[in-house]
């Protein structure tokens, strides 16, 4: 009997102690009062049961709240059991700051490994969540949402109000400026310093390995879009047992970060917080009293008869306004509402789309510089003409669509507004223009082969993305360098996805117009009409030739040694064994030979005439990495048709096993 009843109790020791991995395990907390946390630093929860992780008037502080009960986020019934298992939380916080236009730091949402963190962990820009010695490590194993108000440049903020996903470290793979779709259909911006309760959501997909990042406002219902959606697989992050919780930190400037609410669910949907019984904030000051009533019985009447004269003049004003900012707007573009940007934002950002903010001039487009009103995040809007609605709805959807992917080496597409007979697309600002500017304008500084690798590299990797690395395949039909933007450090972003192109995985793309930039047009294109990654990849191959050559695909003015079409004139050197004989002469001897050879005759390669002897760009990205040793182009011949290997084999026919190295071929392959 004892034994029994021994086991009993260490049974149910072990289910209140332990999250089982099987289970629905979740809590839910509205407000903190007897909640179980385990509170460090200057975290604390009030009498009406508030969590404050930082208050004002400290400087350099963190606070930490952790659940106090591990729980196991990998899956069991997986093969080797690692596999993270799906989870949903949601949490309601509010920022005050010290100084309304200042905020210090910022704070995180986070799971990590241990009910606590390492003592050496540091405040400031660090979120009380790392240290220089332990940043970027993989054995961290930490999770996190950041929440952040202070823009940190090591860490490549795109700036001081932003939401962040971080893995192991700060610099995150995915971040944006706090916004909302609001129930009108209209993008909604936020500040996360306004002093105003916000909800955040925070929803992962175990199965299709996938993450949602949500934000509205306290009271609005949670969107239908959310503010980040990502692909990522969490299983290398999360252990066997791990805790999650909030951290905080001041800097120089301080603000006091409060939690109002949390609630957490592993492997099923989060109970909704019950917002009315959520504790309330401290009152941030009195509102003075006028007693001064006499005065105000003598002046009403004055401001009265004002006001009546003001508001009709003002009505006068705003009907004229709104004939000037009228936009188009359909009722199947409430679907869109997130990503809808107000023409009058736009307008005022670009200061009305003066000339002096006007960047550069395409064949679908100007664009302008701008900085956003409210949120002041720098911006580049393309203006684009529609005379014709005929496809716009599904345009529309596309340029949303495209409008969640995020990557490093892409130019983040935030949105679009119409107005009349224009479309504009609204991206992320690059502050160094485009990479055309740099290869062939002569007032320009002249990149380095380091920088010139490393961009061919990053947008190499961005294509890799949009073909195989999101939920849907992204054909982006205009990779050029005119539309590869540089950012502060010069790294390259790919952008300018107004002729994108999406389809389901594993299905066949949609006939469409020939559109493009001649010189960057696989030949197959012509005939069939047909986008699709291998396209991608013949105009990737005429922009690595590009770069290295500082030369455009198609140049009439080409001197009587070179040929008009630059793949022609490289294929030539090449059968030579005069291959270098193209490399830009503003690079002089300052280039790696075999870097040089190796994206030279991958551009060969990737400008076969025949698509089935183009690699992917999966296998483009493995060459540039050294991964793969390249194929053997020996066979590689110039016909009417354009580049050919002789005997019409396909791509996979030329794979050679792994065991060389990019260097042996270097040498002994090729001419």
């Amino acid at each position: 009997m004892f034994s029994v009843f021994k086991l009993t109790v260490l049974f149910l020791l072990a289910r209140i102690g332990v999250a089982s991995q099987g289970e629905e395990v979740g809590f839910i907390y509205n407000g903190f009062g007897g909640a179980d946390l385990q509170l460090d630093g200057t975290a604390n929860i009030t009498s009406n049961g508030l969590l404050m992780l930082t208050k004002v008037n400290t400087r350099q502080q963190q606070g930490h709240a952790f659940y106090v009960n591990p729980i196991h986020f990998l899956d069991p019934s997986s093969p080797d059991g690692a596999v993270a298992l799906s989870f949903s939380t949601t949490f309601v916080f509010d920022i005050v700051p010290e100084f309304t236009p200042l905020g210090g730091h910022g704070m995180a949402f986070f799971i990590g490994p241990t009910r606590g963190l390492p003592s050496d962990v540091q405040a400031s820009q660090y979120l009380g969540l790392f240290s220089d010695s332990n940043l970027n490590k993989s054995e961290n194993h930490i999770f996190a949402v950041e929440l952040d108000t202070a823009q940190s440049l090591v860490f490549n903020d795109i700036n001081d109000n932003h939401v962040g996903i971080d893995i192991n470290g700060l610099v995150s793979v995915a971040s944006a400026p706090p916004s909302y779709f609001h129930k009108d259909g209209q993008s909604k911006n936020l500040s996360l310093i306004s002093g105003e309760s916000m909800q955040v959501w925070i929803d992962y997909d175990g199965v299709h390995k996938h993450l949602n990042v949500t934000l509205a406002p306290i009271h609005v219902s949670k969107p239908a879009l959310p503010l980040l959606s990502i692909s990522l697989d969490l299983s290398p992050v999360m252990k066997d047992s791990m805790f999650l919780g909030f951290s905080s930190c001041t800097g120089h400037v301080s603000s006091s970060h409060y939690v109002l609410g949390w609630s957490f669910k592993l492997n099923g949907q989060t109970e909704e917080l019950n917002l009315d019984q959520l504790p309330k904030l401290p009152r941030q000051g009195q509102r003075r009293t006028n007693q001064k009533l006499p005065i105000l019985i003598i002046v009403l009447p004055i401001i009265a008869a004002a006001l009546v004269l003001a508001t009709i003049f003002g009505i006068q004003i705003i009907i004229k306004r709104k004939r000037n900012f009228a936009e188009v707007h359909e009722e199947w573009e409430l679907d869109f509402g997130p990503h809808r940007f107000k023409y009058k934002d736009l307008y005022v950002a670009t200061k009305g789309f003066k000339h002096k903010e006007l960047l550069g001039i395409g064949g679908f487009g100007r664009v302008y510089r701008g900085v956003l009103p409210t949120s002041k995040i720098e911006v580049a809007v393309k203006k684009i003409s529609h005379e014709s609605t005929q496809g716009m709805r599904e345009f529309v959807a596309e340029i949303v669509t495209v409008g969640q992917l995020r990557h490093r080496n892409l130019v983040t597409l935030l949105g679009y507004c119409r107005r009349k007979g224009e479309f504009l697309l609204v991206y992320e600002c690059m502050p160094n223009g485009s990479l055309d500017k740099f290869l062939f304008n002569p007032s320009m500084p002249v990149l380095n082969w380091s920088q010139r690798f490393q961009i061919i590299r990053g947008v190499a990797s961005a294509l890799f993305y949009l073909h195989e690395g999101w939920e849907q395949v992204v054909v982006h039909r205009d990779v050029k360098s005119s539309n590869v933007l540089l950012d502060r450090e010069f790294n390259g972003r790919l952008g300018d996805f107004g002729l994108a192109r999406l389809y389901d995985h594993g299905t066949e793309p949609q006939t469409t117009h020939v559109v493009g930039t001649l010189g960057y047009l696989a030949p197959e294109f012509s005939r069939t009409g047909k986008p699709n990654t291998s396209t991608d990849v013949f105009a990737f191959g005429a922009f690595m030739l590009e770069v290295a050559c500082g030369r455009r695909p198609i140049n009439p003015r080409a001197s009587a040694d070179q040929d008009v079409v630059l793949v022609d004139w490289v294929f030539s050197c090449w059968s030579k064994g005069a291959i270098l004989d193209t490399v830009d002469p503003k690079l002089g001897i300052n280039y790696v030979e075999g870097e040089m050879e190796l994206v030279l005759k991958l551009g060969l390669l990737c400008s076969n005439g025949v698509p089935t002897a183009r690699p992917t760009m999966r296998q483009v990205v493995q060459y540039l990495e050294g991964e793969l040793p390249l194929t053997d182009l020996s066979s590689l011949t110039l016909s009417d048709s354009g580049l050919k290997f002789v005997d019409g084999r396909s791509f996979d026919d030329f794979l050679v096993t792994p065991s060389s190295s990019v260097s042996e071929w270097t040498l002994s392959g090729g001419r």
